[in-house]
């Protein structure tokens, strides 16, 4: 594999988890959770944008929101 291709990959699996995060906050803020729920939550995502969209929707989505 060349280093271009390994750059492209890098960056293509960055711009799927920033869209992943910005589609988790926007559905985040349009739910009926608590404000401190929903502020917990961002920082959560923000911090650890991996991991926290991953525990957003296997674990912090209600079925309300859904």
């Amino acid at each position: 594999m060349t280093l271009l291709a390994i750059h492209v990959g890098q960056s293509l699996f960055g711009l799927i988890v920033l869209v992943l995060d910005i589609v988790a906050i926007v559905s985040l803020l349009g739910g009926r959770a608590s404000t401190v729920h929903k502020v917990l939550w961002i920082v959560l995502i923000v911090l650890f944008p991996c991991l926290g969209v991953f525990l957003y929707y296997l674990i912090g989505r209600s079925s309300r929101d859904a």
